[in-house]
């Protein structure tokens, strides 16, 4: 407590364009996490702007991507390390009467509480789990609203986009668990990993890059659901090059990093791609798609 106290003080960023310019002879190595981050943070801006759509407010995404990037390079050039990102919740938000007001006061509180330096004495006198409640209650609303705002036959394509994300934290607790224990994957061994029931290649390989990859997924689902197999190939094809380069299903970005996982994709294109020429008859009926037999859509009465 009286370490965090100590830090209280008023102190306005200031530019730090020498740290800056002299971080570039070091970045080289951060690319392979800053790559990956970079597209998880713009691709969950365009989620939480569509999101908003879906709750009835609707926001130029080209403004509100330049807005943001604008004000993280800002930031960085004030000593920030962490990229803006357009906040989660907007329906969860709006639904306890959240306005633009409610922005503004937030974004006030954080200039005071980062000016005044006493973010590390708020830390200490409030518990970290008191946050957790109304994460959880914008999560509910969110996952809420990925089955309400979308046509009912898309539900399953839903699903299969989370499977990374359960995946990768499954992935974080079996890490959390060996941590705690004073150990590591590395010295348990996935053979024994394997025997106790836990498939950690399996966790790693299926959550690596999980926000990329439940996209991926996602889409062809959705596109096979709609009975569109042409765009559903495409995704694939997207899907096997992503994996070949480790941005999705690989611990890092290089060149073939899950050389398996390409080829399931690639294959996986193939077969899509040539369920665009078989025969069926496609009626559709409150927004959901369904397939019959050619020769039974032929078939009048009698």
């Amino acid at each position: 407590m009286g370490t965090s106290l100590s830090q209280v003080g008023f102190a306005l960023p200031l530019p730090t364009i020498d740290r800056l310019i002299a971080g570039f002879g070091n970045i080289a190595p951060l690319l392979v996490t800053a790559i990956p981050f970079g597209v998880y943070d713009f691709i969950e801006a365009m989620d939480n702007v569509e999101s908003a759509a879906a709750a009835g407010d609707e926001y130029s995404v080209r403004e509100v991507l330049f807005v943001d990037r604008l004000n993280s390079l800002i930031g960085t050039l004030l000593g920030n390390p962490f990229p803006n990102a357009v906040y989660i919740g907007h329906p969860g938000w709006k639904s306890v009467g959240g306005r633009a007001g409610y922005s503004l006061a937030t974004g006030a509180l954080v200039l005071i509480v980062t000016w005044l330096g006493i973010v590390p004495f708020l830390l200490n006198v409030i518990p970290l789990v008191a946050i957790l409640p109304i994460l959880l209650y914008i999560g509910a609303l969110i996952g809420a609203q990925a089955f309400q705002a979308t046509p009912r036959h898309h539900a399953p394509a839903i699903v299969l986009a989370l499977v990374p994300h359960f995946a990768a934290w499954g992935q974080t607790l079996v890490d959390g668990a060996l941590n705690a224990a004073g150990t590591s994957v590395e010295t348990v061994g996935l053979g024994a990993l394997a025997n106790a029931g836990v498939l950690y290649d399996g966790l790693a390989a299926l959550g690596g890059g999980a926000i990329l990859s439940g996209l991926i997924i996602g889409a062809i689902g959705t596109f096979l659901l709609d009975r569109k197999p042409k765009l559903a190939a495409a995704y694939a094809g997207a899907g096997a090059v992503l994996a070949f380069f480790g941005f999705i299903h690989g611990p890092q970005v290089g060149i073939n990093v899950s050389p398996g996982i390409a080829l399931g994709y690639l294959l996986m294109a193939i077969l899509c791609f040539a369920f665009a020429y078989l025969p069926y008859a496609q009626t559709v009926s409150d927004n959901s798609p369904e397939a019959v037999p050619a020769e039974a859509a032929t078939t009048g009465p009698g």
